[in-house]
């Protein structure tokens, strides 16, 4: 009996690294999808208006996480859902954003801007300047990480419309008020720089 329960043990932590493994792995897959939504969008529509109706349906079918088999929206759904994507993919510009100013202004703060620190956040030393930024840019990024992951799956429950499923109303509402939340806080940052 004792002879089983290190070998259960074991059996047990190795299938639960293997899935927190694939749990990463899927929540960064979902974030990469959201943050390529604009390029995505764009190119999808320059495909079906080109006649390659199947390079943009294999790409929505892959981030939608639909099967390639599960249905054949034709070219007017593809453009459409496309179209439908562009303020997902600007909204996603602003997480993305995040991400990039954690690096330069979080990781690189004391590369990026020069000492001295004595009005910075930290400081007046320049380790306390970007523990500080550090600080506050971490926040930003895992807030940031999570936005991109609504957006995937915000659009994940829009795609199910691409294969002919319900998709309801809502979607299509958070997505409106989304983009002009979205719209009113770029306005608001610029005029505060």
């Amino acid at each position: 009996m004792t002879a089983t329960a290190p070998h259960h043990a074991r059996t047990t932590a190795t299938t639960s690294r293997t899935g927190r493994a694939a749990a990463r792995s899927r929540f960064a897959r979902r974030v990469g999808h959201a943050a390529l939504l604009l390029p995505a969008a764009v190119a999808s529509a320059g495909a079906v208006a080109l006649g390659r109706s199947d390079a943009a349906r294999r790409w929505w079918a892959r981030t939608a996480e639909q099967q390639p088999g599960a249905g054949r929206p034709g070219p007017a759904r593809l453009l459409a859902h496309s179209l439908l994507c562009l303020p997902l993919g600007f909204l996603a510009l602003i997480p993305v954003g995040l991400e990039i100013l954690f690096v330069l202004r979080g990781v690189l703060y004391p590369v990026v801007q020069a000492g001295p620190y004595t009005t910075a956040w930290g400081g007046p030393s320049t380790a306390g300047a970007w523990l500080a930024h550090f600080g506050v840019g971490l926040a930003s990024a895992v807030a940031g990480l999570g936005a991109l992951w609504l957006l995937d799956r915000l659009h994940a429950r829009l795609a199910r419309g691409l294969w002919g499923r319900r998709v309801g109303a809502w979607p299509y509402l958070v997505v409106a008020a989304a983009f002009t939340g979205g719209v009113l806080l770029v306005i608001a940052w610029t005029h505060q720089i």
